[in-house]
């Protein structure tokens, strides 16, 4: 951390005013991803032990800014602390948006316009900035060839074929997994692979996508990264939005290579296929085998995509034994019960007056934190705001003044962090943090929706906000 705060004052001329954890143990990269901050400046820091990886992403980061692509600037490194620094590029995921603005398979306009602009411009990674990418820093290799697919297919039948008691002949399936890999690496694979080109890699700034956590890239085929895309589980896009965005992405191409589709689309269901296998491998190392119960959430989803995959495609090439796993997955009451064993956790959080007691905890979980908010400044006591609440915009900009109430929201979130990681690791799933003061109506409100607003970003959690004290005005505008 201290290495991240030296280079964040080198580069911004002022120490940062505010540190704040933004992932802690719900990613799945090992990486500690901190923001901190003045009044004026934003940035992201990154702390991470691997320096052949850092490197990467700091070389293509430049040279993608290099073609104008919308990736993060670098603003200063410290590679021997295993630290740097970069552009703060908001909270607003391409998965988040689409979470906030569907119903069902219901997807919003401005959902289906972002995607499209995400689609065309991933042709300019692969190909433009693609052709003279430094590939010498890829890590850990240069090229998606056979020992990488070799990596991914072992992962999966050893983290989740097995972990998940999934019955198969191994050397059958080895074979398999043989002509699949000699099938995936007859397409051409000259091209800029970004690995991990999914919904949560992608943040969204004013409309517009920025991209992320393109440090496992190196060589391979086109059709990887689409179907990562159209593939990513837990995005659960429609069948009939995939159609359209890969018909986009291959009219997309078109301005680049000369594309046959019936060509391109030969070799891009195996590496659907292929994508989905490294994500399961994934879900069952963290999921099955670390115990992060939270991972298991997108394994119904990666399901629903290979059912749809079975019924609706037919691979150039055979892979029996793998295909009659596939079916043991889906028929196996182990995977099918992931959905409810995964459910989210709910945090639910209220504020509340101390004068009127301590608020009960419907769950029957016990109450969970209670945290007394009323050493913090009280605008009660100003004229301006007796009428008003902590969810108004004079009493939010008041207290977000006090230093004080900025360093007791940090110990709160730290704490509240901190259980909420460990509750979704032992699949618990209610947690209650209450928030007390005087009289029920400014800090204690104030203080609940600066966590909900937190803990809303974070994958898995449900929150759900009560405000007792507010239920009771005469207005009830405040009331959640």
């Amino acid at each position: 951390m201290d290495a991240l705060q030296k280079l964040f004052e080198q580069h911004f001329r002022l120490p940062p005013s505010r540190i704040q954890p933004l992932q802690g143990q719900l990613g799945g990269s090992g990486r500690n991803i901190i923001r901190l901050s003045t009044e004026q400046q934003s940035a992201i820091g990154i702390l991470y032990n691997v320096r052949e990886e850092n490197v990467a992403f700091l070389e293509f980061s430049r040279h993608f800014r290099r073609y104008g692509l919308p990736v993060p600037e670098i603003y200063a490194e410290d590679l021997n602390h295993g630290a740097y620094l970069e552009e703060d590029l908001g909270d607003t995921t391409l998965f988040e948006f689409l979470s906030k603005h569907r119903t069902g398979e219901n997807i919003a306009p401005d959902v289906v316009e972002a995607y499209r602009k995400v689609v065309a411009v991933l042709p300019r990674f692969q190909i433009e900035a693609g052709r003279d990418l430094n590939y010498k820093v890829c890590y850990p290799r240069a090229r998606f060839d056979r020992q990488s697919i070799s990596w991914d297919l072992n992962y999966f039948k050893y983290y989740f074929l097995r972990l998940a008691g999934i019955p198969f002949n191994e050397q059958a399936l080895e074979d398999d997994f043989d002509s699949l890999t000699n099938f995936l690496l007859s397409a051409d694979g000259d091209y800029f692979l970004y690995r991990d080109f999914q919904s949560r890699n992608i943040m969204l700034r004013n409309g517009q996508p920025f991209f992320l956590d393109y440090q496992g890239g190196r060589k391979g085929a086109l059709q990887y990264d689409i179907a990562s895309l159209l593939y990513d589980a837990k995005a659960d896009l429609p069948p009939e939005l995939r159609q359209q965005l890969l018909d986009l992405y291959i009219d997309k191409l078109g301005g680049f290579v000369d594309v046959k589709r019936e060509a391109f689309l030969r070799y891009y269901y195996a590496y659907a296929y292929a994508r989905i296998l490294q994500a399961l491998g994934a879900y069952g190392f963290r999921g099955f085998y670390e115990r992060k119960v939270h991972f298991l959430q997108s394994v119904p989803y990666a399901l629903k995509n290979l059912r749809w995959l079975l019924h609706n495609v037919k691979l150039p090439i055979a892979l029996p034994t793998l295909m009659e796993a596939f079916n043991s997955m889906l028929a196996s009451e182990k995977l099918q019960g992931l959905a409810s064993e995964a459910e989210n956790l709910t945090v639910r959080i209220m504020s509340f007056s101390f004068h009127r007691g301590l608020p009960k905890d419907e769950s029957g979980h016990g109450g969970g934190f209670v945290f007394d908010g009323r050493s913090l400044p009280n605008p009660g006591r100003e004229e301006r705001f007796k009428m008003l609440t902590g969810r108004d915009t004079p009493v939010i900009d008041y207290l977000n003044q006090q230093e004080s109430v900025h360093q007791f929201l940090a110990s709160v979130m730290s704490l509240v962090d901190a259980s909420v990681s460990e509750y979704q690791r032992r699949g618990f799933k209610s947690l209650m943090v209450s928030f007390g003061c005087t009289g029920g109506q400014h800090r204690s409100v104030f203080l609940a929706e600066q966590l909900a607003k937190r803990l809303r970003g974070r994958n898995g959690v449900d929150v759900v906000v009560r405000h007792r004290e507010l239920e009771s005005l005469p207005t009830g505008k405040s009331a959640q």
